[in-house]
């Protein structure tokens, strides 16, 4: 039986790591869906979103199967507990990709990115894909310094959402209201899809620690 149970443990993770490699590829379509207006990498995503959910419910699933059957104590708590709510948070990052992807589709044939904003959703949607990534690979290896990296990113991310912002309310702001809803919609997804990012990292940290507050820099060079 705890053979069987460890086994389940594995399979959590497992699933968690196809999540967020979809999300990650589900983000690297969107944005290249909303910087080039191309509606059938758009409607793949929107499409795809439905895949994500899917797999989300299914893990639920099995988390509370594991917590009904098995009811792990300690570390194998923290597991399946963390592990409700990081699919929460992938699926949530799987819904901003796709808003993201239909904003480009709504606006097709013409771009969504309004003039003289490409260069900022550009970074923006590059480091949110690094971030994807870098979440996928967190969540394989529980490497605690990616936890640092993806907070750093999302840094990153917030300054260039805050830009936007600046961008759209300076009076030398041109764009008509169509492109001022777009501009702040697209940056709000962005910025909230790294953030859900960072809190997934948290989650990791404290299934690694037991501590909400732990200090990744000293965890990781500790002997």
């Amino acid at each position: 039986m705890r053979e069987v149970f460890h086994q389940s443990l594995d399979e959590v993770q497992s699933r968690l790591v196809e999540i967020s490699e979809l999300v990650a590829d589900a983000i690297d379509k969107a944005t290249q869906a909303f910087a080039g207006s191309d509606v059938t990498l758009a409607d793949e995503v929107i499409t795809n979103d439905r895949r994500i959910d899917e797999l989300a419910v299914e893990l639920d699933e099995l988390a509370i199967e594991i917590l009904a059957r098995q009811q792990p104590v300690a570390r194998d708590l923290r597991t399946v507990v963390t592990a409700l709510r990081v699919s929460a948070s992938l699926e949530r990052m799987g819904d901003m990709a796709e808003h993201i992807a239909q904003l480009a589709r709504y606006r097709f044939p013409e771009r969504a990115i309004p003039k003289g904003l490409k260069t900022t959703f550009t970074k923006m949607g590059e480091l949110d894909v690094d971030i994807a990534r870098k979440l996928t690979d967190l969540l394989r290896t529980q490497d605690l310094r990616l936890a640092d990296v993806i907070r750093n990113d999302d840094d990153l991310v917030d300054e260039l959402h805050a830009t936007v912002f600046e961008k759209v309310l300076s009076e030398n702001w041109k764009g008509e209201a169509g492109a001022t809803v777009d501009a702040t919609l697209a940056s709000r997804y962005h910025e909230r899809f790294a953030d859900h990012a960072v809190s997934v990292a948290k989650k990791v940290v404290y299934l690694a620690t037991g501590d909400w507050a732990a200090d990744t820099d000293a965890i990781v060079t500790q002997p």
